[in-house]
């Protein structure tokens, strides 16, 4: 079968640096992951600075710096029709159909709603009338008739007035609820004809995620989880990792998806240790946390092999998680602790050393002994008051690119004349 084709048009794209330069280079690496053969088509750029896999086609008048482009652009902003729209406008429209046409979809980002290549913009019309383009989608970061910073350059009459009519057979996308109830008002339409597909986040840019860091999380299956608990230790009797199990079970009966992370291996030389974690892992499966509570050395790439990680791999979970949680009996410092405030982490723990004399009433402090109950009841109340966990696990969960290109990308994909 051969794979769907998706084209990304825009004035300019990577590397020249930009929010809608930024969203084309997420977009071509969605559609190069889903399988899709993908083009970027701008006046501006470069192949090297696109996704490994993405063709690029450079077009030099689709650039809104373009000198003839330029030129047009400045009569056109002072009410002026040159004389040579209609010669650009055509030699566009005459390059653009030996391209457009061979793909299944088109994602053309700004230009059918900003001014700032109205040549390019009449040429796309008139491929749009013609039939050229098969499927065609208006990804509209921004409005020119609506913006007060742009809005004088702007005209009643052709091609201004391109800027603010729906187009026929075009499938309209815009980045907000309230940019769509400005194009509505525009368009002079109802809002649900326009689609709101929210900007995303690369996980593993902001979190700083390795390869076998992001392969690391995605088998424990962290990021859709509402609580992520770290507890980067050894699996000793000391750390007390029976009670963080029956805290998650806890968490569980009061309906949180909470994800306990135990970074550090049993010691392997040690009889007594061996036996202790295969009585957590006993525990686990009775209290009904096999997936909740998570051991590293059990998650390796290979389910039949130890895995043991570095520090670097222990710093990357740090980042991607929400709380320490150390429930020791015992500690000689408490260095996680440290780590934890440089990560920006909440710190829950009993009164290790490093809590009580460095970190003070920054952590939140219970008794190896308290119930689970209790202890659970004490993380919850912390969440339910972060809003900087709350915005974290909402991005997380909501936000990431893969989520939104899943929920909200790709059924864009369906041409709605076919659908219908």
């Amino acid at each position: 079968m051969t794979a769907p084709t998706v084209a990304l048009l825009h004035y300019t794209a990577p590397p020249v640096v930009g929010g809608v330069e930024a969203v084309i280079e997420a977009q071509a690496r969605l559609f190069l992951r889903a399988g899709y053969q993908v083009t970027v088509i701008a006046g501006r750029g470069a192949a090297t600075a696109l996704p490994a896999g993405a063709e690029f086609s450079l077009i030099p008048e689709i650039d809104s710096l373009f000198p003839p482009v330029a030129a047009i652009s400045a009569a056109l902003a002072q009410g002026h029709v040159p004389e040579d729209l209609g010669a650009v406008t055509r030699y566009l429209a005459e390059t653009l159909s030996l391209i457009l046409g061979r793909f299944d979809h088109v994602i053309i980002h700004n230009v059918l709603t900003k001014h700032f290549n109205l040549p390019l913009t009449a040429a796309l019309h008139d491929l749009l009338e013609a039939g050229v383009i098969r499927h065609c989608i208006a990804w509209c970061h921004d409005f020119t008739w609506t913006s007060v910073h742009s809005r004088s350059k702007v005209h009643t009459g052709y091609p201004w007035d391109l800027l603010r009519t729906p187009w026929r057979d075009v499938t309209y996308v815009v980045v907000s609820h309230a940019r769509q109830h400005d194009l509505a008002q525009l368009f002079n339409c109802p809002p649900e004809m326009i689609h709101v597909v929210f900007n995303g986040v690369d996980l593993d840019v902001v979190l700083g995620l390795s390869p076998e860091g992001r392969a690391l999380i995605d088998r424990l299956d962290l990021l859709d989880s509402d609580l992520i608990l770290l507890m980067p230790v050894r699996v000793t009797q000391a750390k007390n990792i029976e009670l963080a199990l029956r805290v998650v079970a806890a968490l569980k009966t009061r309906g949180c998806r909470a994800r306990l992370v135990v970074t550090g291996p049993p010691d392997p030389h040690n009889a007594d240790s061996l036996a202790y974690f295969k009585s957590l892992q006993q525990l686990r499966a009775q209290l009904r946390v096999e997936q909740e509570a998570r051991f590293v050395f059990e998650a390796g790439p290979s389910p039949d092999q130890p895995y043991v990680i570095d520090e670097n791999l222990v710093a990357e979970l740090y980042r991607a998680s929400d709380m320490l949680f150390m429930p020791s009996h015992r500690e000689g410092f408490g260095m996680p602790v440290l780590e934890a405030g440089l990560a920006g982490l909440p710190v829950v723990c009993t009164d290790v050393p490093a809590a009580r004399e460095i970190a003070g009433d920054a952590v939140l402090l219970f008794h190896p002994d308290d119930l689970p109950q209790s202890v659970a009841n004490l993380i919850l109340t912390w969440a339910e008051r972060s809003p900087v966990h709350r915005l974290r696990r909402r991005v997380r969960q909501d936000y990431s690119w893969t989520a939104v290109f899943e929920r909200d990308m790709v059924p864009l994909l369906i041409d709605e004349r076919q659908a219908a």
